[in-house]
């Protein structure tokens, strides 16, 4: 099992939803739930990809946190 970062951002009327961890491998959607579902799904897609190419899965290394001020 690997578990990878996903930064999900508010924009004007959707969300996006990136992974550090995996370079390329993005997705939108119209809601959170909508969005953090399509990046379950891109990331399925790019590991297999990975895979194919008989390319290793990347260690994750990226972690958040958030800083109060």
């Amino acid at each position: 099992m690997h578990r990878f970062l996903i930064v999900i951002e508010k924009a004007n009327n959707n969300y996006s939803a990136y992974s550090p961890d995996l370079p390329g491998c993005v997705a939108t959607g119209a809601t959170r739930e909508e969005v953090e579902q399509n990046m379950f799904e891109a990331i399925k897609m790019h590991i297999q990809g990975l895979l194919e190419d008989k390319q290793s899965i990347p260690e994750s290394y990226s972690f958040a946190e958030y800083v109060a001020i």
